[in-house]
């Protein structure tokens, strides 16, 4: 095999295809990149069993064939090349030689027969969403994921498709993120779960071009994103995702509109008085006037006061985990947010008025 691309291009194509290289592994063959030019195109090719990518880059098929190569070696080679044309040069014993202008390596390769290349799957159930509208869903809701060892379906998003509008649906057990979106085609109503390791990486992948569109196919246990170049297949969670229907049908007693930055910002500060695994709340005391924010940590304590544009209904004092807070004001792109309360023992509705985005946090019991 030879074939030759832009140092550029290559590293494009290989930050992409890396993304599927497990960290450890005791499978040699699942720590390589496969370069495979046996087609009419090159691809980068990377599967960690779980997830799988496969990507076309640019550049010239001199002689066709295969190799698997190192991911972490060929990628630091790749990234301290010249910015100028690379020729890789497989010999039949599969040892491979990297040349740009005067730089030459020499590598030892690997035969591609083990590797598990990107199944054949079913392209019956399918959605398509801009790669902007899909960056900003998930975005917006991978931070309310549960960490650690605990029930496996609140480690990924429930995407929900219903009458062409998607919902996607992140939590954790203390809080829930819900994100909604029309989508541009669809094959019908479904629902699954994917897992949040995944979404990190298509995130990563994604433009935010609003032009270029996603195909989403779904087939047994596994889901499949078509991007312009790239193929991305990862298996599902299996479970059933957790009923929050009750959850949104909650009648609030309290409406507060206020600005979004400074919101955030109050509470920034406030969060500097608490050590890492300081349970202290941050409390707020919402009245006509606006909102007294207080905190009582292990490095000290804060008192300020943020008014409201806009508020209805009852007074009410609350306490929150601040981190909690500004993970939803973080990913809000509105300058004004809607919060809605019930009580001190009941969590805080952050909405858009359209419900495109909804964020539900648990309160935090504090004395008064």
């Amino acid at each position: 095999m030879i074939i030759e691309c832009e140092q550029k291009e290559l590293m494009r194509g290989i930050n992409i295809a890396i993304k599927a290289i497990p960290p450890r592994t005791t499978m040699s063959i699942l720590e390589c990149i496969v370069l495979d030019a046996s087609g009419d195109v090159i691809r980068l090719l990377s599967n960690d069993l779980n997830m799988a990518i496969d990507t076309v880059i640019d550049g010239t098929i001199v002689e066709p064939g295969t190799v698997a190569l190192d991911a972490r070696i060929l990628s630091d080679v790749i990234r301290k090349l010249p910015d100028n044309l690379v020729k890789i040069n497989v010999f039949e014993n599969y040892a491979t030689q990297i040349t740009c202008e005067r730089a030459k390596f020499n590598l030892m390769g690997r035969v591609t027969d083990d590797f598990s290349y990107l199944p054949k799957y079913s392209k019956e159930q399918y959605f398509d969403l801009s790669e902007f509208a899909l960056h900003d869903m998930i975005r917006q809701t991978i931070a309310f994921l549960a960490e650690g060892d605990i029930h496996p379906v609140m480690t990924g998003e429930c995407f929900h498709l219903q009458d062409g509008t998607l919902r996607v649906v992140a939590l954790d057990g203390h809080r829930i993120a819900i994100r909604e979106q029309q989508v541009d085609a669809c094959s019908g109503d479904m629902e699954i779960i994917i897992p949040g390791k995944t979404l990190n990486e298509i995130v990563r992948i994604l433009g935010d071009d609003a032009e270029r569109m996603v195909r989403v196919y779904i087939d047994d246990n596994s889901v499949f994103f078509e991007f312009e170049r790239t193929k991305v297949m990862s298996r599902l969670v299996d479970g059933k995702f957790v009923n929050i229907a009750y959850i949104l049908e909650s009648q609030t007693e309290t409406k507060v509109v206020l600005g979004k930055r400074e919101f955030y910002d109050c509470i920034d500060r406030a969060s500097m008085m608490i050590k890492e695994g300081d349970k202290k709340p941050i409390i707020f005391d919402i009245t006509d006037e606006g909102i007294e924010i207080s905190i009582q940590g292990m490095l000290g304590s804060m008192d300020d006061f943020i008014e409201v544009d806009e508020k209805e209904g009852m007074d009410q004092k609350i306490g929150f985990n601040p981190k909690f807070l500004m993970d939803a004001l973080r990913v809000v792109d509105d300058e004004k947010i809607t919060a809605y309360f019930i009580n001190h023992r009941s969590p805080v509705y952050i909405r858009a008025d359209d419900l495109s985005y909804q964020y539900i946090i648990l309160p935090v019991n504090f004395v008064s």
